[in-house]
């Protein structure tokens, strides 16, 4: 089946929205992704209906199909090895690679994709920390964090994934140490949704706005679970 690459971002747009979710996906949330208009997204929701690839519902939303499903795991899977690659071997910035990733991942062929992966050792995550699919395209397992802003003051946690769209959040998250892997001590979280924290390693503290924390899924560490 060939899909356009305007296809295949909505079917992997859908696909993220539906991580952590049993809901229905609205119209009204893929538009803001996509930066499009919601008559816009209905238009494609009934050409990718046609075609098999979601389950629509009026006024209630969409999931994907099997197959729609796994369409989006191959772009995602190409998306986050392309990101891979270009941190490890090209001397990409984690804050530069999501735009070339974008560009590129409708274009490479099975026999590159598998090249890539060999190359980064079958890599299980991104530079930001979210799952790649196996080259069986099964569902990766999400790591089981939550976002920075649900934590107490006082606690220490272990960032797990970091959200790849803003350039700029990338980049101030790094000036100050916070990338996956990074133990996080909650200073103080304000009632606004402000969190101050400190990574590991620094004697500086960060304060991030609700809007930039967002963006930050951690997890308490495994020793402190047990």
């Amino acid at each position: 089946m060939m899909l356009s690459d305007v296809m295949e971002d909505y079917l992997k747009v859908i696909y993220q929205l539906q991580q952590g979710t049993d809901a229905r996906i609205k119209t009204s949330a893929i538009a803001e992704e996509l930066d499009v208009t919601s008559p816009t997204v209905t238009s494609m929701l009934e050409k990718l209906e046609e075609r098999g690839l979601i389950d629509r519902e009026k006024y209630r939303g969409v999931t994907l199909t099997d197959e729609g499903e796994t369409v989006a795991l191959e772009v995602v899977r190409h998306h986050r090895l392309l990101e891979s690659y270009l941190t490890e071997h090209l001397d990409y910035d984690w804050s530069e690679v999501h735009e070339e990733a974008d560009r590129l991942e409708h274009h490479i062929s099975e026999d590159f994709e598998a090249r890539v992966a060999a190359a980064l050792e079958e890599p299980t995550v991104d530079p930001h920390g979210s799952p790649i699919p196996g080259a069986d395209l099964e569902p990766p397992e999400r790591p089981d964090g939550e976002s920075v802003t649900e934590f107490e003051e006082g606690e220490v946690v272990v960032v797990e994934e970091v959200a790849d769209r803003d350039p700029e959040i990338l980049s101030y998250l790094a000036e100050h140490g916070i990338e996956p892997g990074v133990e996080l001590e909650i200073l103080e979280v304000a009632p606004f949704g402000m969190v101050t924290a400190r990574s590991s390693g620094r004697e500086d503290a960060v304060s991030l706005p609700e809007s930039v924390a967002h963006h930050v899924r951690v997890a308490r560490p495994i020793d402190a679970e047990q």
